[in-house]
């Protein structure tokens, strides 16, 4: 086998040559008209959906409202997923504060407890011990994790593919209490952290007073829930399928930028509908090579990165959404038995065969 070290010495340069083709291509530049329409259709949205609240008073079908606006709040999510990434601006400061708004005061998220997290799966993703997005929870992503499990902890362990979906209409209520835990810490160094527990707690606070003032106890109780339970579903599904079920980088492992980022990547074939729901994040392996290039772009690098991946012998992996699922609820249901060694898969006879 070839030493680690020369081999992603030519990886790296091999990323060089990519990253140039997609920069001639002018894929990296912002769009600006895009991102202002896309924060001025989600805003418009959410201003019509309260209008919609205000005229149809005590009625059932407030709960469709509840409905839609979970999918407009998960829209905000994906804007604010954007804009931490710097890909609506050339601004870092603009970047920040439209992510810092758009998350705290239409999404009750906290930016930098978000970004934080986040920085950490991008520099290391589905790396043991690292990525954040894998750390044991209700959900066990790694062998050693299932294993540990016994009694009932453990018979759900191996069947927590099934269990997985539903639990994510609970995610979105993990992300508001994580969001306020982050911006109450005063240990924390985040700047702006006071004004983010503001932006946060008010948005909260009043949507639950808006409710339960304005609509029976019940019917308000039952509109949280649903647009808690879609919020939390919509962007838990639209980040399940980018790295769950590929390969486990073990935590000693050391790889290049461009395999780090492809190998352990899923991308799900896209179309309006898709990219819609999905807020781009169906171009996962574009989105974490190119993590600044802006939502509109990704589509478009798509060919240019996977061609590149082919030439270089480098799994380019891209399915159907519903596959998707698939893989993963299957992956989960499985990882502690067929995954006992968490580099016993095609990343590792990849890496062999460099």
């Amino acid at each position: 086998m070839t030493s680690i070290a020369p081999v992603n010495e030519r990886f790296t340069s091999r990323y060089t040559e990519l990253a140039e083709s997609i920069r001639e291509a002018g894929l990296l530049r912002r769009h600006r008209v895009y991102y202002w329409s896309q924060i001025g259709i989600a805003v418009g949205s959410f201003a019509g959906i309260w209008v919609g609240f205000a005229l149809l008073g005590h009625s059932w079908f407030q709960l469709l409202l509840a409905a839609a606006l979970g999918i407009v709040v998960t829209q905000f999510g994906f804007l604010g997923h954007d804009a931490s990434h710097r890909q609506m601006f050339d601004s870092a400061s603009w970047n920040a504060w439209t992510a810092r708004v758009l998350a705290g005061a239409f999404a009750g998220l906290s930016f930098a407890w978000w970004r934080t997290k986040h920085n950490l799966h991008h520099k290391g993703p589905n790396r043991a011990s690292y990525d954040p997005d894998i750390a044991p929870g209700a959900i066990g992503f790694t062998p050693d994790v299932v294993d540990a499990r016994t009694g009932f902890s453990g018979w759900l362990a191996h069947r927590q593919g099934w269990f997985f979906f539903p639990l994510l209409t609970l995610e979105g209520i993990n992300l508001h209490i994580s969001s306020v835990r982050a911006t109450l810490d005063r240990s924390s160094r985040q700047p702006w952290r006071r004004l983010e527990l503001v932006l946060v707690v008010t948005r909260l606070s009043v949507y639950v007073a808006v409710l339960f003032v304005f609509l029976p106890v019940g019917m308000a109780a039952a509109f949280l829930g649903i647009q808690l339970a879609v919020f939390g579903f919509c962007l838990g599904a639209a980040f399940a399928p980018a790295h769950k079920g590929m390969p486990i980088v073990p935590a000693t492992m050391k790889l290049d930028f461009l395999r780090r980022q492809v190998m352990v990547s899923r991308n799900v074939y896209g179309n309006p509908l898709v990219d819609f729901f999905m807020g781009g994040l169906n171009y996962q392996i574009e989105h974490h090579l190119f993590p600044s290039m802006p939502r509109c772009n990704l589509k478009r690098a798509r060919s240019l990165v996977r061609e590149h991946c082919e030439r270089e012998g480098i799994a380019y992996t891209e399915v159907g959404l519903f596959r998707s699922y698939a893989l993963v609820v299957d992956y989960l249901n499985n990882v502690g038995l067929r995954a006992r060694d968490p580099f016993d898969c095609p990343l590792a006879s990849q890496l062999r065969d460099s």
